[in-house]
């Protein structure tokens, strides 16, 4: 294959995230390296942050990208996480489908690869085949690296039937990039306007801070549960894996710090399982629940807390083998 058809078919890959110049299954067993085309994406993004030499900063521009990394690292943990991956509570299909593009604009691909990644990595923590264990394959792969490498890059749809029966998740997971088009109007729009009302900022401030910058801030932020949350912080329970929990974490994630309560029992809504672990992604889906747009919040079982200690069992036997960890659910509501 020439140069030009390389680029071609990265230039396409990088619009249709289900275009490969072989099949999926083929590339799911190739072995880990760096691909210089995945590393583009990165580049692009880190490279936009240098845009503030010439955009300046602006404190509506500032807020802006402080607002969005905490709102979109809501969608990180409140939909793409513990929705999409765990299935932790309920809703209809139309605002799984708002929710499912809500979570694009985080820059971290589409709902269905997200979900089909982490459920791989929770049956396989800390094992040779968990693309992001810091335990088998040290910090920086853990961090960045294993999304530079094509293997794991295909969704592998059959390991998330409950997700791909529905048309409307395969195209936004297809089409990922809808959430950086939308963000990217969304902030041009919003930096227009506040100049028309005498504002001293710019469409141009506006995507560099609340694109660029937040989004590489939000990045760096999700990837630390991954490189870090498997070697810094404390044990709770004695899991299979090396999973931590750490406050500090908790406080970067709104809660996913507390990861060793998480694999200790994956199908709960809350990650923070007493009233001092600070956990506002629960507490956010806590009050939407109170709105009707969510439902069925699944609560910490009275099994966690009888069995804090390490030496205590891993965990009773029906949820490993009935599939509540991930939990295999639908919207009621079509």
């Amino acid at each position: 294959m020439n140069f030009l058809s390389r680029a071609g078919h990265a230039l396409v890959a990088a619009l249709d995230s289900d275009h490969f110049t072989d099949p999926p299954e083929v590339i799911r067993q190739q072995p880990e390296r760096i691909s210089p085309a995945r590393c583009l994406s990165f580049a692009v993004l880190h490279l936009g942050c240098l845009g503030v030499i010439w955009v300046g900063a602006g404190a509506w521009a500032v807020w802006t990208a402080v607002a969005l990394y905490f709102i979109r690292m809501f969608f990180v943990t409140g939909i793409y996480h513990r929705y999409f991956s765990h299935k932790t509570y309920s809703t209809s299909r139309f605002v799984q489908f708002v929710m499912a593009l809500l979570g694009t604009t985080c820059v971290q691909r589409g709902p269905l690869w997200w979900a089909y990644i982490h459920r791989h990595h929770h049956k396989h923590s800390d094992e040779p085949v968990d693309a992001h264990s810091p335990v088998q394959h040290g910090f920086w792969w853990a961090h960045i690296g294993w999304l530079t490498s094509n293997k794991n890059h295909p969704t592998d749809y059959t390991k998330i039937k409950d997700l791909a029966r529905y048309p409307e998740l395969r195209l936004l997971n297809r089409y990922d990039l809808i959430g950086s088009v939308l963000l990217l109007s969304v902030l041009a729009g919003w930096g227009a306007w506040l100049r028309s009302r005498g504002i001293d900022t710019s469409p141009m401030q506006m995507i560099v801070w609340g694109y660029f910058i937040s989004t590489t801030f939000l990045f760096h932020g999700t990837a630390c549960i991954n490189s870090l949350a498997h070697v810094f912080g404390k044990r709770r329970y004695e899991t299979k894996d090396d999973s931590r929990n750490s406050f500090i974490l908790a406080l970067i994630t709104l809660g996913e710090g507390w990861h060793n309560n998480h694999h200790r029992c994956q199908s709960t809504v809350r990650q923070g399982f007493h009233w001092w672990e600070i956990d506002p992604t629960y507490y956010v889906l806590r009050a939407l629940s109170w709105t009707g747009l969510i439902w069925g919040l699944k609560p910490v079982p009275r099994w966690v807390h009888d069995h804090a200690h390490a030496d205590g069992p891993l965990a009773p036997p029906e949820e490993e083998s009935t599939g509540a960890a991930v939990g295999l659910g639908s919207p009621e509501r079509a």
